[in-house]
């Protein structure tokens, strides 16, 4: 029987390892894929420690996942092999459930992830159901296209879904993974783009992504700079930190909305009064269907939105890990096959 090469985590917590897998055929509904670029996700790091319930150990981490169809299971009628596709977050959906048949698709009641219920994209190959697939346009590269499955349709959903309209100011928190991609998204929206960052290391940065504003949260007080700035119509959370998105709600204008995608256990220490008188709200949101990563990617192709990358090959995966779980990767860390 065929094989390929992956990098598994054998039970909660220990280190990536190199392993050989089998390579079998996808079952009905399915395809196999030939991976040539997974991006490296923070939600990562909650997978290896095991805190999602009902992993099966050992698990092959990996959500961010770029390749080519390369075996149709019975029943695939809309993809080819050859087929340049991507599998993000959303790894596939029943169409059955009530939250499918209503439309709400990323609320699937057995809606499923790559590393969570089948094997993730640290990996030559994957096997995903034919629901997950979003073809990626010609002219997006693999190690392009990887990162546009969740930290790109997570910040560009997050964006285009609120009420905001071109000329309004729109703040994104956090300048990192997520944010410098929602930073991009913001100006090729065209929002009045704010960043807001820990210290001033960032701000040029921020202005290279598209910021025509940066605030500095160490120094600054973040709700009085964006109430002199005209009130946001919204802040994208991005961080991972409940006391900075707190932070920033004062600075909302009238209905302005939090949209919080900076996922942490914290509680939101917000007053209600924060939220009636100015008729704010606070969203969260989750990433996007496969057809949502399509559409990510392509206005990615007419923007010229890119995740900011760093290419590590599959070899050494618990290297662009490690280098994210450390916070020493700035942006993205891909790996390639």
């Amino acid at each position: 029987m065929p094989t390929h090469k992956a990098v598994q985590v054998p039970s909660a917590n220990e280190a990536l390892t190199h392993v050989e897998v089998d390579t079998l055929p996808p079952p009905a509904g399915h395809v196999r894929i030939d991976v040539a670029a997974c991006g490296v996700c923070g939600t990562d790091r909650e997978f290896r420690a095991g805190h999602f319930p009902g992993l099966q150990w050992p698990i092959t981490l990996g959500h961010e996942i770029a390749g080519t169809v390369a075996e149709l299971g019975d029943g695939v009628e809309e993809f080819a092999v050859g087929d340049r596709v991507a599998v993000g977050w959303f790894g596939g959906n029943c169409n059955r459930c009530v939250p499918c048949r209503r439309g709400f698709f990323m609320q699937c009641e057995r809606m499923q992830v790559p590393s969570w219920q089948y094997p993730g994209g640290y990996a030559e190959s994957v096997t995903a159901p034919a629901t997950a697939l979003a073809r990626i346009p010609d002219g997006l590269s693999f190690v392009e296209a990887a990162p546009m499955g969740c930290a790109g349709v997570t910040t560009f959903n997050g964006l285009r879904r609120t009420r905001a309209k071109a000329g309004d100011l729109v703040a994104v928190l956090g300048v990192g993974g997520l944010g410098h991609l929602g930073v991009q998204w913001a100006r090729a929206m065209g929002f009045e783009t704010v960043a807001i960052g820990r210290g001033t290391g960032k701000a040029e940065e921020a202005t290279q992504f598209g910021a025509h504003h940066y605030i500095d949260s160490t120094g600054q007080d973040v709700a009085a700079e964006l109430t002199k700035l005209g009130g946001a119509s919204v802040v994208l959370a991005t961080a991972n930190n409940a006391a900075a998105m707190a932070a920033a709600v004062g600075g909302l204008g009238p209905a302005g909305e939090l949209v919080v995608v900076g996922v942490t256990a914290e509680n939101l220490p917000i007053s209600p009064l924060d939220l009636i008188n100015a008729g704010r709200s606070v969203t969260g949101h989750p990433s996007g269907t496969s057809r949502d990563v399509e559409e990510t990617m392509h206005f990615a192709l007419l923007s010229g939105v890119r995740a900011k990358v760093e290419e590590v090959p599959l070899a050494r995966a618990a290297e662009a890990y490690e280098s994210m779980d450390s916070g020493r990767a700035r942006y993205r860390m891909v790996l390639t096959m």
